[in-house]
């Protein structure tokens, strides 16, 4: 049998099992507990964060052989039902791509099955996975049928872009959110997965992995069968964040250190370096930001906590760099990495800007900030004889008047 990737063979089975999706999965399960199911329902969220699966898992707590029931089977000895629908083979449990099957003529056939009963089941359970891809056509073919379905019909409509949804189909369906998932969410499921697996996996190189996923769960569990693949059953933090394109953290620190010391030319020769080696200099760019942005952090929290997870550079270090620097200078040099980060994906020189931006940042030192400016003169117009001497308005010419002799 070909290998089955972690994302499928880990994918949650029961409502308790999804990982970040609280008020979802307690809605349902209260809906299903006092058979109060919706005929329509719209799951609207990012990728990879458990649309379809929660759709499954409703579609086997309908159709269980114990249910309906919040709590169907799950993993092994599930009843037959809840099996076929978790692999797939189910009757019942019909699930369509929209990206593939925009076509009006692809929606009405399905459309002719939905007047028959189930044929196992209790209920027959449609699944429309990226369905704001659906023709215009498509949708006004689903419209009356959606809102008025034949008995025990329910459909699920899947969509990471709600607002491409026609109103009309919105208004006929019971909308659920699905948010992003924290790096503590994922980095807790990912080490019930490597136990699971066998791996040791170092803290740091979860946290790593959670992080490159951008709150998407499977996302993250890609990067790790990723990662186990190349680097085996240990995974170290520094060889994941090579695995992964991740600038090391000692060149994050002496980026760092060069626009401290106001050295552009250690700069440059550190991007140069970076350029030679074949690394992704938006990613420098975006990493050595964040570092800032960690320098930001520890002045103004004692006791960062949570909010330095997954810091790059050592504590130490980073504290070191925070004490040498300002608050208004570190927010400036942000926006001007971010700024610059932003141009250099159109850009056919990215280099160049990158290099002009590290160029400024290291001058921001050098420049004086109007509430400085400010005080400096009101302390040069208190050291005058006499103080401020500006002249009243009353005594200034008016426009275009000569002054006397």
């Amino acid at each position: 049998m070909s290998y089955q990737v972690i994302a499928r063979r880990w994918r949650p089975q029961t409502f308790d099992q999804v990982v970040g999706q609280r008020n979802v999965t307690e809605t349902l399960k209260n809906a299903v507990a006092a058979n109060r199911v919706a005929h329509a329902l719209l799951f609207a969220g990012p990728r990879g964060v458990g649309k379809t699966t929660t759709a499954r898992i409703l579609a086997k707590a309908l159709n269980c052989d114990r249910g309906p029931t919040p709590t169907p089977c799950g993993g092994e000895g599930a009843c037959p039902a809840c099996d076929e629908i978790a692999h797939g083979r189910s009757v019942d449990c019909l699930e369509v791509d929209a990206a593939s099957n925009t076509q009006v003529e692809k929606t009405r056939d399905l459309l002719e099955t939905v007047q028959y009963a189930p044929a196992r089941g209790r209920h027959k359970v449609y699944i429309i996975d990226e369905a704001h891809m659906l023709s215009t056509s498509s949708f006004n073919a689903l419209l009356k049928t959606l809102e008025e379905p034949p008995d025990r019909v329910v459909f699920i409509l899947a969509t990471t872009e709600p607002q491409r949804i026609p109103p009309t189909i919105h208004s006929r369906c019971q909308r659920h959110t699905f948010r992003l998932l924290g790096a503590r969410e994922i980095v807790g499921r990912l080490r019930e997965i490597v136990a699971g697996e066998g791996v040791v996996a170092e803290d740091e190189a979860l946290i790593t992995l959670a992080q490159a996923a951008g709150g998407s769960l499977r996302d993250a569990q890609s990067l790790l069968d990723q990662a186990i693949a190349c680097l085996g059953t240990h995974l170290a933090a520094d060889r994941v964040a090579d695995l992964l394109g991740l600038v090391a953290a000692d060149v994050l620190a002496e980026a760092a250190e060069a626009i401290l010391a106001r050295d552009a030319a250690r700069a440059l020769r550190l991007v140069d370096r970076l350029a030679a080696h074949g690394q992704d200099l938006r990613q420098f760019a975006i990493e050595l930001a964040a570092h800032l942005r960690d320098l930001l952090i520890l002045k103004l929290c004692p006791d960062p906590g949570g909010l330095l997870e997954g810091a790059r550079v050592g504590a130490e270090v980073a504290r070191s760099q925070a004490r040498r620097v300002t608050l208004p200078e570190l927010e400036l040099m942000v926006k001007t990495l971010q700024q610059a980060e932003g141009e250099m994906r159109r850009a056919p020189q990215p280099r160049f800007l990158l290099e002009m931006a590290l160029v400024r940042v290291t001058e921001i030192r050098h420049l004086q900030g109007l509430p400085d400016l400010l005080g400096r003169l009101a302390a040069l117009e208190d050291r005058l004889p006499g103080g401020p001497t500006a002249p009243a308005a009353a005594e200034l010419p008016l426009f275009g008047a000569r002054p006397s002799p």
